[in-house]
């Protein structure tokens, strides 16, 4: 190395914070929320006696939860592989499709789960695939996913009060995408109209609309009727399979609240979560689940918590772990291929933050 090559200043060597630091800061962040959340609660409900529960809970019940959220994670990645092949993407192995469809839970404690978008960042860094082109399979994913939580709650809300609202609004919400996404004419005129934005918001909306129009071709693509079905009833068994993994850890406790019941909950819990902006629905979810149970399963108030911060340990968190866990052999088996499409050979990201 020649001395041209040595960093004259100290200012020079001062170290660069990596692109993912503040990403890096806000999952911590976030999971500090989540401890917070359950601390509160817990000690509202009276922790001595939600520990005592707690001893006398049959754990093998949680571990059973677990597994009904992998049958839901396996029946979402039946989902992305169908969007994929809807949209004439081929050539990516299973096994790597996967690692990537998973990933994507690494970014799931995001306001309604945006930030599985990361998938299609690194399918494009493993296949050179845009982002443009994939990232609308986001957006379908959370509509099916909407429309199987709200025929779950529909469903569950015939015999009693409290879902009809919530299944409204879930309802509301995804038809109003539908619509936009099929009006072609009118978000053509939209993404027309952003480069005219006054000053730096037109240069912005210059850039960006490009990418927006051939994201929403592909979104209007995949909410086509005929590719509807499919993935909601994939969805609607997902989320069926986690509501059942509610149940089975209220038998845990001994409680017998029926299964329709325990579902109803989970679901209802789950969409005031996805509909309301904060990070992984964040104690949206877990107040309106603790409340379901007391109110329409009839599970006493230390019960209730404890059966809600596992539920949320057994499909939250779990997906976080399981998503950190498949970057990880992802990461591996791309260096062993020798890295990134549009990276340099042998020199893909080793963590989260480097690819991002």
């Amino acid at each position: 190395m020649s001395s041209s090559d040595t960093p004259s200043t100290p200012a020079a060597t001062a170290p660069r914070p990596a692109p993912g630091d503040n990403l890096g800061r806000r999952l911590v962040l976030v999971v500090l929320l989540g401890v917070a959340v359950y601390g509160a609660l817990v000690i509202w409900r009276d922790a001595s006696s939600i520990a005592e529960r707690l001893r006398t809970f049959v754990w093998w019940t949680f571990a059973g939860a677990c597994c009904l959220s992998l049958a839901n994670y396996a029946l979402r990645f039946a989902k992305w592989e169908y969007y994929l092949a809807v949209l004439g993407i081929r050539g990516v192995p299973k096994g790597e499709s996967l690692l990537v469809f998973l990933s994507g839970f690494v970014l799931t404690v995001t306001p309604g789960k945006v930030g599985e978008v990361f998938k299609s960042v690194m399918l494009e860094r493993a296949r050179g695939i845009p982002v443009a082109r994939t990232a609308p399979i986001i957006v379908a994913e959370r509509l099916t996913d909407l429309l199987g939580v709200v025929a779950l709650i529909t469903i569950g809300s015939t015999s009693f009060r409290g879902g009809a609202g919530w299944a409204i609004a879930g309802m509301a919400v995804v038809l109003s995408i539908l619509v936009f996404a099929s009006a072609e004419r009118v978000w053509r005129r939209v993404v027309g109209a952003l480069p005219r934005l006054p000053g730096p918001l037109g240069r912005l909306g210059g850039k960006a609309a490009p990418r927006i129009a051939a994201a929403l071709e592909s979104l209007r693509e995949l909410v086509a009727p005929r590719h509807l079905v499919v993935p909601t009833l994939l969805s609607v068994v997902g989320w069926a399979l986690e509501g059942c993994g509610m149940w089975l850890i209220l038998r845990g406790f001994g409680e017998g609240a029926s299964l329709p019941r325990a579902a109803f909950c989970y679901a209802t819990a789950t969409l005031a979560g996805a509909l309301v902006p904060v990070p992984g629905g964040l104690g949206v979810t877990e107040k309106m689940l603790e409340e379901l149970m007391l109110s329409v399963a009839q599970v006493p108030g230390p019960v209730a918590t404890a059966a809600m911060i596992l539920e949320r340990l057994a499909t939250l968190w779990f997906a976080v772990l399981v998503g950190f866990i498949a970057f990880g052999f992802l990461g591996r088996r791309l260096r062993l291929r020798g890295g990134f499409q549009g990276h340099a050979a042998g020199s893909p990201p080793k963590t989260l933050q480097d690819a991002l």
